[in-house]
């Protein structure tokens, strides 16, 4: 009897330490006080932009209130680093990675497995091919560019004139794709008395551009606005503006780094531009990471929508892509700040 007696003990004092092991490793998988620990994991640590994308998760984290963000990302933007870390968050049975992928397809393989040990994957800003992830975040789609740049200059320029579009290079497709939805938008009757006289390529070539700004003003002396969607080629553009002593006289939109363009709006070369908003994209993969995790998400289907915050209804679409709306609007109000950042 004594011997059963031991044993039963035994057998009490293994499970016991069994359920203590389990309960720590609970403990650890959504770290102190209950919260969901999520990895922000970037290109490459140093970035501006990323920075700003932190800055936005963190927004996300303190508005809702039980989240620990982890930011991490290799030193230099490699597929290896990013492996590197996600290995080790793995490890760590963090809740949730969200990722801006160096490699759409390297990564597959490293979170296909943090999927399969019960973490929440997206991709955002750089995707990860559909194995890899359960939705990926993109700061906007091709019809959202292509559309808001042309209602941007017909705003600017009242509805009537002749423009021409500066672009990158003829094969960019996602230039094309832009452009293909800006001549549809100009279908629409409100555009009516604007005229698109040509679409012309600096190939993302800082000199060309300027080259072939010239080259418009010289061709088409009624020119009245120019959209660029190019960072290097509405850059370029501005600086032949003034120096054809046209600015102000021409108008000028396109997407443009805060950074670079800052001079050229305060001086109202260009009005208003657009790019991506970096702390809304963090913001917006941390909030859907979140909710991934506290409703047991391991897959979407297209139709479904998620309530993000400040940012409302996000929708699924193809290949379980979230969009989250049109490109972030740049002009005199808001251009220092964002200057500062990237």
């Amino acid at each position: 009897m004594k011997r059963l007696t031991g044993l039963v003990l035994l057998l009490a004092a293994g499970l016991f330490a069994a359920s203590f092991a389990f309960a720590t490793g609970q403990k650890e998988a959504s770290a102190a006080g209950g919260k969901i620990r999520i990895a922000m994991v970037v290109k490459s640590l140093g970035n501006s932009f990323f920075d700003a994308v932190h800055q936005g998760g963190e927004q996300a984290a303190k508005e809702i209130g039980n989240i620990d963000l982890i930011y991490q990302g290799p030193s230099t933007p490699t597929a290896e680093g990013q492996i590197s870390l996600i290995d080790s968050l793995i490890a760590q049975h963090v809740n949730a990675i969200e990722i801006s992928a160096n490699d759409t397809d390297a990564l597959v393989p490293i979170t296909k497995k943090a999927m399969a040990a019960g973490i929440k994957v997206i991709s955002f800003d750089s995707g990860i091919a559909p194995d890899g992830r359960i939705l990926h975040l993109a700061a906007s789609s091709d019809e959202f560019i292509g559309r808001s740049e042309v209602q941007i200059l017909g705003k600017l320029l009242n509805y009537q004139g002749e423009i021409a579009i500066l672009s990158a290079t003829a094969q960019a497709t996602n230039q094309n794709t832009w452009i293909k939805y800006m001549k549809q938008e100009l279908q629409d009757p409100k555009y009516a008395n604007m005229k698109l006289d040509a679409v012309v390529y600096g190939d993302d070539l800082s000199d060309k551009s300027y080259r072939e700004a010239m080259g418009l003003f010289k061709s088409y002396p009624n020119l009245k606005g120019i959209i660029s969607p190019t960072t290097v080629g509405i850059a370029a553009t501005a600086k032949a503006l003034e120096d054809a002593g046209l600015a102000g006289k021409i108008q000028l939109t396109g997407l443009g780094l805060p950074s670079q363009m800052k001079q050229y709006i305060l001086d109202g070369t260009c009005k208003e531009m657009e790019l991506w908003n970096p702390i809304d994209l963090g913001y917006s993969a941390t909030y859907l990471s979140y909710l991934l995790v506290k409703d047991n998400i391991s897959s979407v289907t297209q139709g479904q929508s998620f309530d993000v915050g400040k940012m409302g209804k996000l929708t699924v679409g193809d290949e379980n892509v979230v969009v989250m709306g049109k490109p972030f609007v740049f002009d005199k109000s808001n251009i220092d700040k964002f200057a500062a950042i990237y």
